[in-house]
């Protein structure tokens, strides 16, 4: 695989694996689209690594669920920050062991009709971090596991990672979830605890995933080597993946970085735009 740092020079890292200092889930998010914004006016990509202590995003679909109101009632009771997100997917938990990847990108020429394409990248650089951890990554959906989709990432048939995009006028982000450590298990249990009560009576007459906890996984519960910090040494290999082993990774200069203001202005925006239920 060519290094994403080739194919879009000037790749910059933003590595906040260990901020924790805003709550709110959406932050992140808001985050994400102020650079996309900034990358579609310079068109200078970004590789932004990310966790959240205790979140759960949503996609739009699960939202309008009848009963979601009172499910995400329930998760924020269990002390987790809840919201829906602007990319596309379906519901998926945050915790310490969830590494989450932005790759935030230009858009050039006839790469804007090249959906595909955009998970592809996404794929083939999870795939070269833990290639040298002996891991063999494969791609397409695994049923019964949550956010399915075709680029859904597994190991030994136990899905780890959903990939998701989010599209602007010049610039783009693909977004993907890793369950780096942890229960993979306990989070499709969550899951499937957010769904049976968001569906509320009306049951298995609704599209929402039919979510078996025992098709999820972690890479900790996957592959050998990834101890005693899995969250921390994955996205390491994702960052000499992104820019090649030994050749150094151009860090996100501060000067770059959008106000705290702007971000929490955005986050309460999104957080307006995309309500959850019928909220009283």
């Amino acid at each position: 695989m060519a290094m994403i740092q080739d194919i879009h020079p000037g790749l910059l890292l933003l590595d906040r694996m260990d901020d924790w200092a805003e709550p709110d889930v959406l932050h992140s998010f808001a985050l994400d689209e102020l650079l996309c914004r900034q990358t579609g006016i310079d068109g200078v990509p970004v590789l932004h690594l990310w966790r959240h202590p205790s979140g759960f995003v949503m996609g739009p679909r699960d939202s309008r669920l009848p009963e979601a109101a009172l499910a995400s009632k329930e998760l924020e009771r269990l002390g987790l920050s809840v919201a829906v997100r602007n990319s596309g997917g379906a519901a998926v938990p945050l915790d310490p062991g969830v590494v989450n990847i932005s790759l935030i990108l230009p858009l050039q020429g006839s790469a804007s009709v090249r959906f595909n394409d955009d998970f592809q990248l996404m794929y083939e650089l999870i795939a070269a971090a833990l290639d040298g951890f002996g891991a063999r990554v494969d791609k397409g959906e695994i049923s019964g596991a949550y956010c399915p989709g075709d680029y859904d990432l597994s190991i030994d048939g136990l899905k780890f990672c959903g990939i998701a995009q989010r599209r602007l006028s010049r610039s783009y982000i693909i977004q993907a979830f890793v369950n780096a450590g942890g229960s993979g298990a306990e989070r499709g249990r969550l899951v499937r605890q957010f769904y049976d009560t968001a569906a509320g009576s009306s049951g298995t007459d609704l599209s929402y995933p039919l979510v078996e906890a025992g098709t999820m996984a972690s890479l900790e519960e996957l592959v050998d080597g990834l101890w005693p910090d899995p969250a921390r040494m994955f996205a390491e290999a994702a960052a000499d993946a992104a820019f090649g082993s030994g050749r150094g990774h151009a860090v996100f200069p501060a000067v770059r970085m959008p106000a705290s203001s702007a971000i929490r202005e955005l986050a309460h925006s999104l957080r307006g735009r995309y309500p959850i239920g019928r909220r009283p």
